[in-house]
């Protein structure tokens, strides 16, 4: 296939949502297509990943975008106008793909207008809800991206023509007559987008987030407890994700709830908790049992060796897209306890490769906590499991395969 592959990415290897990205590139080139990276901040030092603008304009796009946002309140989380013009068509034009797949976009990168500019067939794979929402990435629980936004709580808004509905109506007329087509990494994820006046009608489609799974693999877990300066007498729970304990999102405080309940029924001196993506704080966090805190984990081996030292991985999201945690600690030979309805529950086979606790419910969390735990035999059969689910699932050269069906179904029509 010689179609040419253009990925927008507002990071090329920061952050979770530029690995999925980046993954999909690298995925691609293992089979041989055509496939760069255009982005807002590159990183890495792969040559197919180009740099869209200097840093000075991004930054300063960036910095105005935050303004608007916090104008209109103190307090929101991330929310993404995405108003200020930028250079991106030009650059595209330049590069001339056959066909552009957008990823997480924002951090000021591309203007919500530039879209209709690039007059090629568009894919947009979804790592949260911006696109179609009126400027929020996940809406906890608000279902106004249904109809058309406004009286947005997560601006404390109590006004129908508030930014949101404004993003919202600028998203509708600047891309009515767009050619694109939705992927989305789990069933979750498009069964939002599907419910959203914005992709009324539009294709989606279900292609889960790949990865190496020649770097995320099992090893020996003793000497990954050792160069972790972990204990080789415990059974380790591992929890981690950007800003772990500071994202209500990411669901620490569940867990709070769920070692509670559990040190309440005499885990306590079988069980201590790792945390990565957090550094420990100055006035530590009574867990019922001890925390090891690695810190940023940056590159794929660290979070490997993570993974391979701990004995189960907790990811409680209470909203994910996807959750590339859970993904790569299952090659890792590590089951994932998680919750349902969410990303998340595509990825964890209840009692196959985890545990898949009822949403929010922390005894449940407890329970899939301790049913890992506690049955040696039955916790190897879950490893060969995790590992076998990500091999079938998540190789690159799979996902890969499933993008070149979809670009070919679309540059046909």
């Amino acid at each position: 296939m010689s179609t040419k592959v253009l990925h927008l990415s507002s990071f090329d290897t920061s952050g979770g949502a530029a690995r999925a990205a980046y993954r999909i590139h690298q995925g691609l080139q293992k089979i041989g297509i055509d496939s760069e990276m255009l982005v807002q901040f590159r990183s890495s030092n792969n040559r197919t990943v180009i740099a869209a603008e200097n840093k000075l304009s991004t930054k300063l796009r960036s910095i105005a975008d935050l303004l608007i946002w916090k104008v209109n309140t103190p307090t929101a989380r991330l929310f993404s106008p995405q108003w200020f013009p930028d250079a991106i068509a030009a650059k595209v034009a330049q590069i001339n793909p056959d066909i552009i797949n957008l990823n997480w976009v924002c951090n000021s990168f591309l203007q919500i207008e530039t879209l209709a500019k690039f007059n090629k067939p568009l894919i947009w794979t979804l790592q949260d809800m911006w696109s179609f929402t009126g400027g929020c990435h996940y809406s906890e629980g608000c279902d106004r991206y249904q109809s058309s936004c406004g009286n947005c709580p997560q601006l404390h808004s109590n006004q129908e023509n508030d930014l949101s509905r404004w993003v919202w109506q600028r998203k509708v007329k600047a891309w009515k007559d767009l050619n694109l087509t939705i992927v989305a990494p789990s069933i979750w994820m498009a069964d939002c987008a599907k419910a959203s006046a914005l992709f009324q009608g539009l294709r989606v489609e279900v292609i889960p987030f790949a990865l190496d799974t020649q770097r995320f693999k099992p090893a020996d877990l003793r000497a990954a407890r050792d160069l972790l300066n972990l204990p080789q007498d415990k059974q380790l729970v591992l929890f981690g994700a950007i800003n772990a304990t500071g994202d209500p999102r990411k669901g620490f405080h569940l867990l709070q709830a769920a070692l509670k309940r559990l040190s309440q029924d005499g885990w306590g001196d079988r069980i201590e908790l790792v945390i990565f993506g957090s550094s420990e704080p100055e006035n530590p966090i009574d867990l019922g049992f001890k925390a090891h805190y690695l810190g940023s984990l940056q590159d794929d081996l660290s979070l490997r060796i993570a993974y391979v030292a701990a004995d189960v991985m907790i990811a409680p999201s209470i909203e994910e897209a996807f959750g590339q945690t859970a993904s790569e600690s299952l090659a890792c030979g590590t089951p994932v306890v998680v919750f349902n309805d969410t990303g998340l529950q595509d990825i964890v086979d209840h009692q196959e490769n985890g545990y898949t606790a009822e949403h929010g419910d922390t005894e449940d969390l407890a329970r899939g906590i301790a049913w890992v735990l506690e049955d040696q035999e039955r916790h190897h059969v879950l490893q060969k499991n995790a590992r076998k689910k990500a091999e079938q699932t998540y190789a690159l050269e799979i996902q890969a395969h499933q993008y070149v069906n979809l670009l070919t179904q679309i540059l046909k029509t």
